[in-house]
């Protein structure tokens, strides 16, 4: 029997079990969430669960397979816990459709859907995941998965100090931004496919306007460092730790001007002049594109919560002055996987836009300064780490 006979064979079988049990045919699909989530609590007061479900068409004569929506379930309950319909999930996807065009995998290619599920500040958190897809094939029949099931991690995130001093700083494409330059990040290599930026923050200084640029700056693109809120502001340890990794002496970019690719998907390659602390077992936090000749550990020293790493900058894979911040489970960049981690206090000041941190658009308006305690910072929102 040839292999499209068999294929078409297990096909009908499948219809004849799904008809008598479910009463739709079983998608031809390998579906897998490869890393687990952790439940933590956001600025907006609920939690979250933040994963991916990655979907292949397996086989080359499929045809192309059309999600119509997305349903995920908690435990045995028969209510879902997420319903996306097919717009929503076009939102959602890698990779991403063209504009006005439907969500399609293509015989013997993957879909990565990134999951985003929001739960009550009192709600039990689930233990156990699975997922619903409906399918259209191009022969217009219907096929199902109901399955990729996932145990959800019960690690709590890590608490932590701040990693700046005072001011106000834009938390920008933090958790929540599905095709933002982090989450949306997958990395290749050596037979590892990982999210090392899953949980990542760019932190952009900002003033009381909530513009990123001191008064008096006329042409954005003819800015110098010393024009943007923060650069130069020292870069804290947010826990004591080990330092596994740094360096220094690279040079920092001139602001908003076209980035070099990468040449590698490592911390040498992307981050320019960085830190990397072991702040518990196998938990590490990343401080990327400081200022040239700032760092000031070695690899090895061992660090207290507080202490000055370096200054703010712009060296490495990134437009402006910012600081990048990260908890992974591995030292390296590649290889690692992002995990969630709580500030053990902020001012909140509310949400503001990318256009906004320019000036443009309606004028940024600061919400009354609240106090948060044991929250990650969602994107796109104005925060401050009050001093010590």
């Amino acid at each position: 029997m040839n292999r499209s006979v068999f294929v078409a064979a297990i096909f009908a079988l499948c219809c004849c079990f799904s008809r008598a049990h479910a009463g739709q045919a079983l998608a031809p699909v390998e579906a897998r969430v490869p890393f687990a989530p952790a439940a933590f609590p956001g600025t907006d007061g609920a939690f979250h669960l933040v994963y991916e479900l990655h979907v292949t068409n397996f086989y080359g004569d499929t045809g192309p397979l059309k999600p119509t929506g997305l349903q995920v379930y908690a435990d045995d309950s028969k209510t879902p816990l997420l319903v996306l319909d097919r717009e929503q999930l076009s939102r959602q996807v890698r990779p991403t459709p063209a504009e006005n065009a439907e969500v399609s995998i293509p015989p013997g290619k993957r879909l990565v859907v990134f999951v985003w599920i929001t739960l009550p500040a009192n709600a039990v958190l689930p233990r156990i995941l699975h997922h619903r897809i409906d399918f259209e094939t191009d022969k217009h029949a219907v096929v199902t998965l109901d399955g990729a099931t996932i145990r959800v991690a019960d690690r709590k995130p890590m608490a932590l100090g701040p990693p700046l001093h005072g001011g106000r700083w834009l938390a920008h494409e933090g958790p929540g931004a599905a095709q933002s330059h982090h989450w949306g990040s997958l990395v290749a290599v050596n037979g590892a496919l990982t999210i090392p930026q899953r949980y990542a923050l760019d932190l952009v200084g900002v003033d009381a306007s909530g513009h990123a640029m001191r008064e008096g700056v006329k042409d954005l693109q003819k800015t110098a460092h010393a024009d943007w809120i923060g650069y130069g502001t020292d870069v804290l340890a947010v826990a004591d730790g080990i330092v596994r990794a740094c360096r220094d002496g690279e040079q920092e970019h001139a602001p908003l001007t076209a980035q070099a690719e990468p040449e590698s998907l490592t911390a040498n390659g992307l981050f320019g002049n960085y830190v990397v602390l072991e702040i518990s077992p196998g938990v590490f936090a990343s401080y990327a594109h400081l200022r040239k000749g700032s760092v000031k550990v070695k690899p090895g020293q061992r660090i207290r919560r507080g202490q000055v790493l370096g200054q703010l900058g712009q060296s490495g894979n990134s437009a402006a002055p910012h600081l990048h911040f990260q908890l992974s489970d591995a030292a390296t960049f590649e290889g690692s996987e992002g995990i969630p981690y709580v500030f053990e206090r902020f001012d909140f000041f509310g949400p503001e836009s990318e256009a906004q941190l320019f000036g443009q658009g309606e004028p940024w308006k600061e919400t009354a300064a609240g106090r948060h305690r044991l929250q990650m910072p969602l994107n796109d929102v104005v925060i401050g780490f009050p001093d010590p």
